[in-house]
């Protein structure tokens, strides 16, 4: 298993589970930094390694007027602020190949988007920054071909990989984890990353619209996801995901974070006894 250390925080081979978190899409300043500060708070009372994570643009929007962030230039100075004073790594997802050089300059984790995680020039443009990449496991893949997007990484020369499971496609617009995924992907020989807050979105409905996801699941998934032995949560959160710009039907309420990652480390603490 290989181990990724981004600051004081150590992702896989046997460490403790690690938090990546934030808000879907940056908004403005004072909710960015509000948020990073609480969940700063957060992990250091829980000595959770925290990465923090928020989209500079989201790009697949279900409607052209919907919000989708403030644009490359504005977006990672947010983002830089935000590794500088609260001294955290930072992700966010791109795009397009040629906003690559500008992220790696800013972000520590590079996040390729489950929807384009099978675009070569894409993967392999961000692979060659030596940076940390995040896949996203696209809802039409089958956990074992992650292997196919490991290997065009490896490649060029970059191990370090970040796998991440979110759910796949059942129906027209439910999502379904197979937690099967999770020791499947571990087994490619990089840690496993659950993003929770994804699966429970209700795709077909526009990003702001309340009946968008089903919040309620956010909890018992995140411990199946951990009991199954991921080496990182990923949780959308927000002060107050009714007003968020972004997934407001999907992010976790912040001031329910603290007690889910209570139990996740706990259960954490008891998974990695008997592996």
């Amino acid at each position: 298993m290989k181990e990724l250390i981004l600051k004081n925080v150590k992702i896989g081979q046997g460490n403790p589970l690690a938090l990546i978190a934030g808000p879907c899409v940056l908004e403005d300043e004072a909710v960015v930094m509000r948020t990073a500060e609480e969940i700063k708070k957060i992990s250091e009372k829980l000595k959770i390694g925290l990465v923090f994570k928020a989209s500079y643009k989201k790009d697949n929007r279900s409607s052209a007027k919907s919000y989708q962030g403030p644009g490359l230039e504005r977006g990672l100075k947010l983002l830089e602020m935000v590794k500088k004073q609260f001294e955290i790594p930072v992700l966010s997802d791109v795009h397009y190949p040629e906003e690559v050089a500008a992220c790696a300059q800013v972000l520590d984790i590079i996040q390729i988007p489950a929807y384009l995680c099978m675009q070569t020039e894409l993967t392999l443009k961000v692979a060659q920054t030596g940076k940390v990449v995040n896949i996203k496991k696209g809802q039409f893949l089958a956990p074992e071909d992650v292997g196919h997007i490991v290997k065009k990484i490896e490649e060029t020369g970059n191990t370090n990989i970040l796998l991440t499971e979110r759910g796949s496609c059942f129906g027209y617009h439910n999502l379904v984890v197979d937690f099967k995924a999770l020791p499947v992907m571990r087994s490619l020989g990089y840690p496993v990353v659950f993003d929770v807050t994804h699966t429970i979105r209700k795709y077909g409905k526009p990003s702001s619209d309340p009946a968008g996801g089903s919040p309620e699941f956010i909890e018992p998934l995140a411990r199946a996801g951990v009991a199954c032995g991921c080496d990182a949560i990923f949780i959308e959160t927000h002060p107050k995901p009714c007003e968020a710009k972004c997934d407001a039907a999907s992010m976790l309420e912040l001031s329910k974070l603290e007690r889910l990652l209570e139990s996740l480390i706990e259960l954490d603490q008891v998974v990695r006894k008997y592996s």
